[in-house]
């Protein structure tokens, strides 16, 4: 897939609304991605707009989310969190759902393949990331990550070896790439500063995949600062 390299720049990041701060002027006919730039989920859907060419078109608000404001829950999303788009009069939410609903509606580069066997593929990987993946590797970190996650990393190395017209989950950078980096980002941060334990020893296919979106400014400037995430994981011990 070709995406245009000069649609994607760096943007300043605005400093996230709290308790204390005025809502936007919703539903005045703006696209506004609510995130915080601090969480996985909201991540997907950033990244999502980034490699569309959407960061005219879908304005970012980040949120405080120790310190949200009140007008989140009552006037954007009744859930309270992020990520929730606002476009087109209502508010959608959720990860999954989102990245695919910017893909679909929203002008740029697709970022799902046409070809049916690598859709089927696709499907069953967004299926696999939050319901087993995710939580595998979090409720690990009471036990033994080393044990405990080696099915569920070993499962997306292999994933990775299905198509080899690419180094990505379906050959071709895709949705599913989105979906499971802002996680893994994470995992190999954490597992390694407190475990000692490096996801990607006997895992070339994962090595390469890392690499290859580690050179995407899309993707690259939503990324967490490490001893953020650190200290944020350590709650989950």
């Amino acid at each position: 897939m070709a995406l245009s390299p000069q649609k994607c720049f760096v943007e300043d990041r605005q400093v996230p609304l709290d308790a204390t701060s005025d809502p936007p002027a919703l539903f005045d006919g703006t696209t506004r991605l609510y995130i915080s730039y601090t969480c996985p989920f909201a991540q997907r859907v950033w990244i999502t707009r980034n490699l569309k060419g959407l960061q005219e078109e879908i304005k970012l608000v980040p949120i405080d989310l120790p310190n949200r404001p009140a007008w989140l829950k009552e006037k954007v999303n009744p859930a309270n969190k992020v990520p929730a788009l606002e476009h087109n009069g209502k508010i959608i939410g959720e990860s999954l759902d989102l990245i695919k609903y910017v893909d679909i509606n929203f002008d740029g580069p697709s970022l799902y393949p046409e070809d049916s066997a690598k859709r089927e593929f696709g499907e069953d990987l967004l299926k696999y990331v939050d319901a087993t993946f995710v939580k595998t590797v979090f409720g690990s970190f009471k036990g033994d990550p080393v044990k405990e996650t080696a099915s569920v990393f070993d499962h997306v190395e292999n994933a990775l070896k299905k198509f080899d017209d690419g180094p990505f989950f379906l050959g071709e950078l895709s949705l599913v790439d989105i979906a499971y980096i802002p996680f893994i980002e994470r995992f190999q941060i954490f597992l390694d500063e407190v475990f000692k334990y490096e996801i990607i020893i006997g895992r070339p296919n994962l090595a390469a995949w890392i690499e290859n979106m580690n050179k995407m400014v899309a993707y690259t400037q939503t990324k967490t600062d490490s001893d953020y995430i650190v200290n944020y994981f350590k709650k989950f011990m």
